[in-house]
């Protein structure tokens, strides 16, 4: 079972707390699996909203294919991300509250099908993101402490 990391979203796991992740399938026209597969793809700016019972993906950038013609689509248009109907249901309930939201962590390859790895996050706050950042630069010094009283 190979997974080929096509696209991943670095800056959601600093600017949210991961609470669960699901795996979900997407809806993709002809050219844009040729794309992914040179890895022409950006989840910087993307986010899912739930409407009508179907989770959309939104602001998620594949390039258009090079070698493609007229059937090349919109690179930002929206996409329908495939989930079961009860994991849907659990998802809106969810973020109907206060502050919590769909976020896409990554796009790959999973068995020859696109998936994206999608969170359900809460917003961080400033003074969170600094927490992160001293904890994780705290852990970076004792493992050199630790490297260095090994020799």
């Amino acid at each position: 079972m190979s997974e080929k990391i096509v696209a991943t979203n670095k800056a959601a796991r600093r600017d949210y707390h991961i609470l669960e992740t699901y795996e979900a399938g997407i809806e993709l026209k002809g050219t844009e699996v040729k794309s992914l597969r040179g890895a022409k793809a950006n989840l910087k700016d993307a986010f899912a909203r739930i409407d009508k019972g179907e989770v959309f993906l939104y602001n998620m950038h594949i390039s258009p294919y090079a070698f493609g013609n007229i059937a090349n689509v919109d690179a930002k248009r929206q996409r329908r991300l495939l989930l079961h109907k009860s994991q849907i249901r659990k998802l809106f309930d969810k973020t109907r509250q206060k502050g919590f939201t769909l976020v896409p962590l990554k796009a790959y390859f999973k068995e020859g099908r696109v998936k994206i790895e999608l969170a359900l996050a809460k917003g961080k706050h400033l003074y969170d993101k600094r927490e992160s950042i001293k904890r994780r630069e705290a852990d970076r010094e004792t493992k050199r402490a630790l490297r260095s009283k090994n020799r």
